[in-house]
């Protein structure tokens, strides 16, 4: 059973190895999170609201118009009131993105990520732990415009743990 496993993994990574054109790295800030939204703060009350969100990412392109890759966020707040807490927001996350449209210097997409949120909860009188979430980002909305052959502007629109919206810079292998 291991090497039938092992066999089908190694298949299916070879179909996509040598499907694998282009690859490119993220660094981008999004605004208004998920963390913001809904209460991955394990009942923390006198929550702020989180400056946004900072996005790293790594894609690759697997079928002429579908990229896959993981990606890491971070953000954090602070509490109110005198048993206040610092929070520390970590998503850990696979993303998928389809590009619906693309020219020599423009790409609009799609995209849906999936993962971990960890809520690093610091109350300033008690001993630091962990809550996990589930996370996630859908922007159905996404536009790549095309500065160099090797860096990439873009702007999404959608809500999760990146943000409600997200602008970055792509580097592209």
């Amino acid at each position: 059973m291991k090497k039938l496993i092992i066999a089908l993994i190694a298949a299916v990574g070879m179909t996509f190895g040598a499907q694998a054109q282009k690859m490119n790295i993220s660094a981008s800030y999004g605004g208004y999170t998920l963390m913001d939204a809904a209460d991955y703060h394990d009942g923390w009350h006198g929550v702020n609201n989180a400056w946004g969100a900072l996005n790293l990412g790594f894609n690759v392109k697997v079928l002429p118009k579908f990229w896959i890759g993981p990606s890491y966020t971070f953000s954090s707040t602070t509490t109110k009131g005198p048993e206040s807490s610092n929070i520390a927001y970590h998503a850990i996350m696979i993303n998928g993105r389809y590009d619906y449209y693309s020219n020599r210097l423009l790409t609009v997409y799609g995209h849906l990520g999936v993962g971990a949120e960890i809520s690093h909860m610091q109350p300033r009188h008690d001993d630091a732990y962990n809550k996990t979430y589930f996370a996630f980002q859908l922007s159905p909305v996404g536009v790549d415009v095309q500065l160099t052959p090797m860096f990439t502007m873009f702007g999404e629109a959608g809500f999760g743990v990146q943000g409600l919206l997200q602008v970055g810079m792509r580097v592209n292998f």
